[in-house]
């Protein structure tokens, strides 16, 4: 089968990853009609989404009927159908101003950096640099997501953050950084229990270090906003360093 979608088909795909990032349940063909006022019967969107799940862009949840999407469903979201939200101007000078006095050391930098992503995306933020250093914020955002009720994905995403050898290791090496944001999913990266996970990440260069900056979460996090934080922090760095 073609992987090409029709008009229809990126329609009613684009409803019901932007449905499933708001409620983080498997999306059903009446509500998704109704709400999003597609021009077309529940039983039409109800057949697209078989289609759209035989393609690989949607997968059946195991306790409802509804659909959820897949990696390649959010990959196809993020380059081709999502408009980012980029930061406010005041955004962007408090970030600035929460890192400036920070730009001369760079372990307090790295610090006031990851703190400051944490607070500004609500995630669980990451750094990494090319000599084994790393940090980590907002450990407890993860809870605000009900894919972490599951202990035993947090535990395998702490553990993960815990090994600083992995940590460093993936995002310094996994990424292709053919594009300043990059986003992988727990399900393309082959670890048991982190396939609800969603990591984005960012690379700069900076005192003579190579480094990523990113954010762990769920496998919907809000890209339209995330990817200009990420892009905005992995600039300031170097900027700030100069």
């Amino acid at each position: 089968m073609s992987d090409a979608l029709t008009a229809r088909q990126t329609q009613i795909l684009k409803a019901i990853i932007d449905e499933y990032i708001e409620s983080a349940v498997a999306v059903g063909s009446e509500n998704l009609e109704k709400k999003y006022n597609l021009g077309v019967s529940s039983a039409t969107v109800r057949n697209e989404m078989v289609t759209l799940t035989k393609m690989g862009y949607l997968r059946q949840a195991h306790t409802s009927a509804g659909r959820m999407p897949t990696p390649k469903a959010m990959k196809f979201y993020i380059n081709q159908l999502m408009e980012e939200k980029q930061m406010s101007l005041t955004d962007e000078v408090k970030t600035k101003e929460d890192v400036w006095d920070s730009r001369r050391d760079l372990d307090k930098l790295m610090e006031e950096a990851t703190q400051a992503l944490a607070e500004r995306t609500g995630a669980l933020s990451v750094s990494v640099l090319d000599d084994g250093r790393n940090w980590h914020a907002g450990l407890a955002n993860v809870f605000e997501n009900p894919e972490f009720s599951d202990l035993g994905i947090c535990a395998n995403v702490f553990s993960f953050i815990d090994e600083a050898g992995r940590m460093n290791d993936f995002f310094l090496t996994k990424f292709s950084w053919q594009s300043p944001v990059e986003v992988m999913f727990g399900e393309e990266l082959g670890w048991p229990g982190v396939e609800p996970v969603g990591i984005a990440a960012t690379h700069f260069s900076t005192m003579g270090h190579k480094g990523a900056l990113g954010v762990i979460g769920p496998m919907r996090l809000r890209y339209q906003s995330l990817i200009p934080v990420l892009r905005y922090f992995g600039n300031l760095i170097e900027e700030v360093t100069r």
